[in-house]
């Protein structure tokens, strides 16, 4: 009897060549189980270890949450606190939710994302408070003249200071995630959740500030400082300071897509995107000297279109992601790693969301369901990188550890097609354009369409209908050349194998 872990070997299909690389040099198969992961070797450093790099920055920021939390308590004052928090959470989940949908093709991991929202809200934000209060206060004494002093730190010294503290969260992802940074999306998303952190902080201070001022005077209403402050920050402009920092990130993701030979550009193109943003800040903050329609104006023809054209670039590059997808993995396809509908249907968010509900649907009860959807969503997260990753290696833009991050996103491909696969060939038809079946009919999952409640359905492909890629008999099921699959019982939908699991040594993909 051969060996179990010989046969897992040869049943997967060999990796497509990139250019002109020969296929021993650098790809090979798909490792097994347990060994599917790659890791750098450790070094025996305790500042080396990823639990300690982890701990010391969930310290640091929680140790910057309590000093901004007290200065900003200290100068709002209890009630001022509440209602500037109150009023300042509102634009929030509004801001995520839109960086969040950008993400959706290659979603980046949730702990990036806090990471970064964390560094804008404490860090960042106690960063700007003590340098624009020390500059402030150095300016004002030096020239004897406390107005112009002000003027001067929000125009030039604020921009400087503030971009600068936003930019380092980009910076250390862009440093310390970097198969996390593969993209202009990337950087937009990660830029746009520190902004929203320090906005989210910094309109704290300033509703409560204003709170206090009506306390004070004694207005309310419509004609009290908090409402005027709260329309301009909150509905006029909440995505002021995104889009400030939004410019670095599209330096720092246009220089993770650039050549690893053109030092130059990776260096200058996150500079370049820093001074833009400090820049817009700078125009942004002075407007107000500009006379009594200086804010007016300079919302008008400068902020409303850069927010236009960022809007539109970013999109833009969320679309070229799936146009990625389309363009790259037909060579995976075509090796018999994927099925030939499933490029189609991952360059499709329509498809991929269709995918996600017929996995779920199809599943016996609600727990398995969400598992099912779950192994789906991370099949479609890991064929983007997969595109995403195999693109840049076209551009020079990979490290020499691209064989081995190839392999590792084909294993992680390859536990969960067996939930996965049949799932996007079914979207793949059912989103395809009318006619395009040539009077087919499409596969389903339960066989006659009985389902669970009868106990008449069978599993996806042992039907009375074609499955995917069969023309005529009664096909057995998905991508099995023959014989029902393994687990398959008549009148019962066959328990996918765990996405966690190894797959049917005995089988190939279809090529």
């Amino acid at each position: 009897m051969s060996d179990p872990s010989v046969q897992h070997q040869q049943a997967r299909p060999a990796v497509p060549v990139l250019h002109e690389q020969r296929l021993d040099e650098v790809l090979g198969a798909a490792p097994e189980r347990g060994r599917g992961r790659y890791r750098p070797h450790r070094v025996g450093m305790v500042w080396r270890s990823k639990v300690f790099r982890a701990g010391a920055v969930i310290v640091a920021l929680v140790l910057c949450g309590l000093v901004i939390l007290a200065l900003v308590r200290e100068q709002t004052g209890p009630e001022g606190f509440l209602v500037g928090l109150g009023l300042a959470v509102l634009p929030v989940p509004l801001l995520m939710a839109a960086f969040r949908w950008l993400d959706r093709v290659e979603p980046g991991p949730w702990r990036n994302l806090l990471f970064s929202f964390a560094w804008g809200a404490c860090a960042a934000a106690l960063v700007a408070i003590i340098a624009n209060s020390f500059a402030t206060r150095w300016i004002a004494t030096a020239t004897a003249d406390p107005a112009s002093a002000d003027t001067l730190g929000a125009t030039v010294i604020a921009p400087v200071v503030e971009e600068s503290a936003k930019a380092a969260a980009v910076l250390l992802i862009f440093l310390f995630r970097r198969r996390e940074f593969s993209g202009v999306v990337d950087g937009v998303v990660v830029a746009g959740f520190t902004a929203t952190g320090f906005a989210f902080t910094e309109n704290i201070l300033y509703l409560g500030n204003a709170f206090g001022e009506d306390q004070l005077s004694g207005s309310s209403g419509f004609a009290s400082v908090t409402a005027g402050t709260f329309f301009v920050r909150i509905v006029m402009s909440p995505f002021a300071h995104p889009l400030f920092t939004v410019l670095t990130g599209l330096g720092f993701g246009f220089a993770a897509v650039s050549a690893r030979r053109h030092r130059a550009r990776r260096i200058a193109l996150p500079l370049l995107g820093l001074l833009l943003a400090m820049g817009l800040h700078a125009l942004w903050n002075g407007s107000s000297s500009f006379g009594p329609y200086g804010f007016y104006a300079v919302y008008g023809i400068v902020m409303v279109p850069a927010f236009g054209l960022v809007t539109w670039l970013a999109i833009w590059s969320r679309q070229r992601e799936l146009r990625t997808l389309a363009a790259e993995l037909p060579a995976y396809a075509a090796a018999g790693w994927l099925t030939p509908a499933e490029p189609s249907a991952l360059s499709s968010m329509r498809a991929r969301g269709m995918a996600r509900d017929l996995a779920r649907h199809w599943q016996p009860d609600r727990t398995r369901g969400r598992a099912a959807a779950r192994a789906v969503a991370e099949y479609e997260s890991f064929a983007t990188s997969l595109a995403g990753l195999r693109r840049r290696a076209r551009h020079g833009a990979v490290g020499p550890d691209f064989g081995a991050r190839e392999r590792e996103l084909l294993h992680h491909l390859w536990q969960r097609r067996e939930v996965a696969a049949p799932a996007l060939a079914h979207a793949a038809l059912l989103t395809a354009r009318p006619g395009a079946h040539h009077g087919r009919p499409l596969p389903t999952p339960y066989g006659t369409g009985n389902g669970y409640a009868n106990g008449h359905g069978t599993g996806y492909g042992p039907g009375h209908t074609p499955g995917y890629g069969q023309t005529h008999g009664h096909p057995p099921g998905y991508g099995h050349p023959q014989g029902h699959p393994p687990g398959y019982a008549p009148g019962a939908y066959p328990p996918p194998q765990p996405y966690g699991s190894a797959p049917h040594s005995h089988r190939r993909p279809p090529s």
